[in-house]
């Protein structure tokens, strides 16, 4: 678990060495972190924005190109998604026919993702560990894929851009700079606010009743 923390506070010192001993590899290796930390249920705990953020603030200062950065991190991150949908689906016809599984909460899933499923894809790629869950629990929803992905690809494009822009414009200002350490706690705290709020306000309102 420590080292773990350390690799995330120091996702910077981490990628420059990348980038020195594997050059452009450096792209496969940053596809595929971005890919299991969306793809993979049991894989929320690996970087996912201050990763973004993170090579965005690289590209600014090293041979990184921000396009091919761009580009493989939004289709890593719709490739992640849609990997997690199908793994959703799957799973979900088995607990469809399974006996120990409650068919109205199954019901209930797929209710709320014919109403909200669109935003809630999209919402979810702002949150860590829900995005992971999202795309899998819309697979089990049997969301219909045309619609899904089309929600995938706007999310994925949307959240790239967002976390790699802020990297890239405001990266290197000697002050982020100087305390990238906090800013990625920055990050991971403020993107963790949403889902505790909604969590508390959850429990709080089954206290009341």
């Amino acid at each position: 678990m420590v080292s773990y923390f350390y690799f995330l506070t120091h996702i910077d010192e981490y990628l420059i060495l990348a980038l020195d001993k594997y050059g452009l590899l450096t792209y496969l290796i940053l596809f595929m972190v971005i890919f299991i930390e969306t793809g993979l249920v049991v894989a929320p705990f690996l970087p996912g924005d201050s990763l973004i953020f993170i090579v965005g603030a690289v590209v600014a200062s090293s041979s990184l190109h921000f396009i091919f950065a761009f580009l493989i991190l939004s289709i890593a991150a719709i490739l992640g998604d849609s990997f997690n949908y199908w793994v959703g689906k799957k799973i979900g016809k088995k607990l469809s026919n399974s006996e120990f599984i409650r068919k109205d909460y199954l019901l209930r899933t797929e209710r709320f993702y014919e109403k909200h499923g669109g935003k809630t894809i999209i919402y979810a790629r702002f949150f860590p560990i829900i995005r992971t869950f999202a795309p899998f629990l819309a697979g089990i929803a049997e969301m219909e894929y045309s619609r899904f992905l089309a929600f995938n690809v706007i999310g994925a494009v949307s959240w790239v851009t967002l976390f790699l822009s802020m990297g890239y414009f405001f990266g290197n200002i000697s002050i982020i700079q100087n305390n990238l350490t906090i800013i990625v706690w920055i990050i991971i705290g403020a993107s963790l606010i949403p889902p505790v709020y909604e969590y508390l306000k959850h429990k709080l309102k089954k206290t009341e009743i």
